[in-house]
């Protein structure tokens, strides 16, 4: 067991699927005490119920991240709970795809408001614990799309990039008193590409997806490895993507 892992409190979002639940599940085996959010319930309660059989600590409540009260009531929970809070993992996104002529307006709110208004509601509803505590952990779940720019993910690798900045932003405010940690995710086997709304863009993206995925639990061992060094090292970005993708 690592053992700057086990006993931290970690909030996770987006934890019912992917990689929210990979992570919960690899950190709570790890001993850390997680507190899971996300907006179907009853997979959080799932997955709750096998973390607490194999022998671990969690928690959770239904969170919609676009909602600053739910981000405020899931650390509350943590509090609550056990007592403090040590990590904060925003992991909640959500992708629509089109070329920007389509003018999908409605899936450009939709990403503006989960990817970066909820990875700020995330941090605004952390940061005072983290300030009364003296530390914490920010893990902010980006995006290879905002490494590589390509047609079609031109507003969903903005929101990503805008993460990007805010995390390095948040990282140099630090100094020293919290950690900030992005991890930019390629093709992952998740539920992820299932909700593109675009039915010829999703079609192939599942296609592509199909073909190349790396496993969820890749990109929980990069947050743990991340959360398990010591207080006084901070690791910045980390890419993790499958070996053969562009």
């Amino acid at each position: 067991m690592n053992s700057e892992i086990a006993g931290k409190v970690v909030v996770i979002t987006g934890a019912s699927s992917g990689i929210g639940k990979a992570t919960a599940e690899l950190l709570a085996a790890q001993g850390a005490k997680v507190v899971l959010g996300a907006r179907r319930i009853e997979q959080l309660e799932s997955i709750v119920d096998a973390i607490r059989q194999n022998g671990g600590q969690a928690a959770y409540t239904q969170t919609d991240v676009t909602q600053r009260q739910d981000l405020e009531a899931l650390v509350a929970l943590a509090v609550k709970h056990f007592g403090r809070l040590d990590v904060m993992v925003n992991n909640a996104g959500i992708a629509q795809l089109y070329r920007m002529e389509e003018t999908d307006v409605e899936g450009w709110e939709q990403m503006i408001d989960v990817n970066i208004k909820g990875t700020l509601y995330g941090i605004a509803a952390a940061m005072p614990e983290f300030l009364k505590n003296g530390s914490g952990h920010f893990v902010n779940i980006i995006s290879t799309a905002g490494i590589a720019i390509v047609p079609t993910m031109g507003v969903y690798a903005g929101t990503k990039n805008a993460v990007r900045t805010i995390s390095e932003a948040l990282r140099q405010e630090s100094e020293g008193r919290w950690r900030v940690t992005g991890i930019s995710p390629g093709y992952v086997a998740t539920e992820f590409v299932s909700n593109i709304k675009n039915e010829a863009i999703r079609s192939a993206s599942q296609a592509t997806a199909d073909r190349i995925s790396i496993p969820p639990e890749a990109i929980a061992q990069a947050v743990a490895y991340a959360i398990g060094q010591p207080q006084n090292v901070d690791v910045g970005d980390i890419v993790i993507r499958p070996s053969v993708q562009g």
